[in-house]
């Protein structure tokens, strides 16, 4: 089992089923396909459509068979290896995790186009002023406080169903980005970002980040423009 990723210090989808994959303690190995440009003709894109006719990463291949989109490689690894317990048992539990899994896979776009992840950076000033100039990036910050607030009450914490699960796995990119970013939340909030923080699988993500020691100025407008 191959899963294909982009620079560890940008590519938050790459991170959802690394960190699911490694906190789980499901064997893989690691094929990293460093961002150079998206353009049709650039290394990435080429590399990458050798494995997945849709362009992107991540990409998990299994035994010769492509999976992409971080969703579809959740349900996959969920159902290959039951025994994981990647979805929490209870069935009203588990719709509410691939709720708020999809909430995340669709939503958030303007948390997700002015936060870039970038683990090895530290930009308090830079969140202050995109949260004090851009209401639409406070309100979804609003909305996952909000929603993680409540998942930890109904289950008791300290992960947001209780034991890790694909939704801590979906949302340690922005845990990542609310650290970078040095987002104020509540101390319940601010203990379940610890958690995440702590887990094996995201300490050993953030350690590979910071190793790679690339800069790419598409990925970083904030110092570009400095």
């Amino acid at each position: 089992m191959q899963l294909y990723i982009g620079n560890k210090n940008y590519s938050s989808w790459s991170m959802r089923p690394w960190v699911l994959l490694e906190q789980a303690a499901i064997a893989f190995e690691e094929v990293k396909i460093r961002f150079d440009a998206f353009t049709p003709d650039s290394k990435f894109k080429t590399e990458v459509a050798r494995h997945s006719p849709a362009g992107r990463v991540p990409v998990l291949v299994d035994d010769g068979f492509a999976v992409w989109d971080t969703l579809a490689i959740a349900e996959y690894l969920a159902e290959r290896f039951p025994d994981r317990h990647l979805w929490p048992g209870d069935r009203q539990a588990r719709a509410r995790a691939r709720s708020v899994c999809a909430e995340m896979h669709a939503g958030f776009t303007a948390l997700r186009s002015h936060f870039g992840m970038n683990i090895e950076a530290s930009l308090p000033e830079v969140g202050q002023r995109i949260l004090r100039e851009h209401a639409e990036v406070k309100a979804d910050v609003d909305r996952l406080v909000e929603m993680w607030s409540e998942l930890l009450r109904a289950h008791g914490g300290p992960l947001l169903f209780g034991r890790f699960s694909i939704a801590d796995a979906f949302f340690a990119p922005v845990v990542k980005r609310f650290v970078t970013y040095a987002v104020p939340v509540p101390p319940a909030v601010a203990a379940y970002i610890k958690q995440v923080q702590e887990l094996p699988a995201v300490v050993a993500w953030t350690r590979g980040a910071l190793a790679e020691h690339d800069f790419l100025d598409f990925e970083e407008p904030y110092r570009k423009a400095c």
